[in-house]
């Protein structure tokens, strides 16, 4: 996942970065790796706060829009508005310089994530790859994709929640429903949901 993500940041960070005026060339490296740091670092954080993977899930599913539109994600929103901070206390960028790079980047590069991991002939990433990157090895040997192909009618609402992971994951191993009993599926999701 990570050399992706690095292909990706270095793709998109030639125009918004090395072609850059507002952006000194000493700090162009410096820069692309702020913008990766963050972004693995606000999927982690969403990953492993309460509530998250569901929604985390649902970004990578292909739920957050696409272009612009996906700025206004609270995840990638939260995401935007850290790097942001980052760009200027660390690289000395004014508001609107670090806004337009991580404007110019983010969506672009979490969208061409996004693509990649729901397009069955890219074989580079899955969101089992991430997933397990992102919870630290929680989530290793669940298969998500599995998971989001059977769960379309999970999302149709725009949330998906633990009762639906569990449902879906459930069917998707072969087990039927199962209960949140501290062990087991309904344990791991539990715990990546926050809860006991």
């Amino acid at each position: 996942m990570l050399e992706v993500l690095q292909g990706l940041i270095q793709q998109y960070g030639q125009g918004a970065v090395v072609n850059n005026p507002a952006v000194p060339n000493q700090h162009n490296e410096g820069v692309m790796n702020e913008v990766m740091e963050g972004l693995m670092g606000g999927l982690s954080n969403q990953a492993h706060s309460q509530g998250g993977l569901g929604s985390l899930l649902g970004l990578l599913g292909g739920g957050a829009g696409s272009g612009q539109s996906m700025m206004s994600n609270p995840i990638v929103g939260s995401i935007a508005q850290s790097v942001i901070r980052n760009l200027m206390e660390k690289f000395g960028l004014s508001n609107s310089a670090a806004a337009n790079v991580v404007a110019s980047m983010l969506p672009s590069v979490l969208g061409s994530l996004i693509n990649k991991v729901n397009d069955p002939d890219d074989d580079s990433i899955n969101t089992g790859g991430i997933m397990d990157v992102l919870s630290g090895g929680k989530t290793s040997g669940i298969d998500f994709g599995s998971i989001l192909s059977q769960g379309a009618g999970a999302l149709a609402d725009g949330k998906l929640d633990m009762n639906d992971l569990i449902n879906i994951a459930g069917g998707a191993m072969g087990g039927g429903r199962q209960q949140n009993n501290g062990g087991g599926l309904g344990g791991l999701l539990g715990g990546l949901f926050g809860g006991k």
